[in-house]
């Protein structure tokens, strides 16, 4: 194999592991594997969160995931892969954010982390060994990368916000509230 193809190695290698955590994680939201709750599950921890509706919530945040994830591994529209896993990951860095930054103490560093690898690979490309390539990238193309960023980024902060005025709401009740 040519000295050349390191990159694409290198991109291969990070898109199969990046992308191969997020459909783990996001399996576990569907689909209850990996000792996940399930669609019904995650739903609940959801609402708990302040994520509204919580179905739709927990469906979305599931298949940014584990859909994000399996089209990054694949290499396949990895613009729209990286952004809906990208998107997804906002919002999990706004549950852990008032936790800090640091994993270990519940703050956002692995779900920012995973976020900004699955955006990195959106926007640098999948490579030469992705079907993206295979299919002389037409869903890999400048316009995808412009929409799906936009439409990701833009629902995102809508999600987020939302969540934050529930928790925002939830706290000025007081504890015991709607008991």
């Amino acid at each position: 194999m040519p000295f050349c193809h390191r990159k694409d190695l290198g991109l291969l290698a990070l898109r199969l592991g990046t992308g191969g955590v997020l459909m783990a994680h996001g399996a576990q939201k569907l689909f209850g594997w990996f000792g996940g709750g399930g669609l019904e599950g995650t739903a609940r921890a959801m609402e708990h969160m302040g994520f509204a509706p919580a179905r739709p919530s927990a469906l979305a945040a599931g298949l940014g995931e584990a859909g994000g994830g399996a089209l990054l591994a694949l290499g396949l529209a990895t613009p729209a892969a990286g952004a809906a896993a990208a998107g997804a990951m906002a919002g999990a860095v706004s549950v852990h954010a008032p936790a800090g930054f640091f994993a270990q103490g519940g703050g956002f560093e692995y779900p920012a982390f995973l976020g900004f690898v699955a955006a990195a690979l959106g926007l640098a490309g999948p490579g030469e060994f992705s079907l993206d390539h295979f299919t002389r990238h037409r869903l890999d193309r400048p316009a995808v990368l412009l929409l799906a960023f936009t439409v990701s980024a833009a629902a995102a902060t809508v999600v987020v916000t939302r969540r934050n005025a529930a928790v925002a709401a939830a706290a000025d009740e007081g504890p015991g509230a709607g008991a």
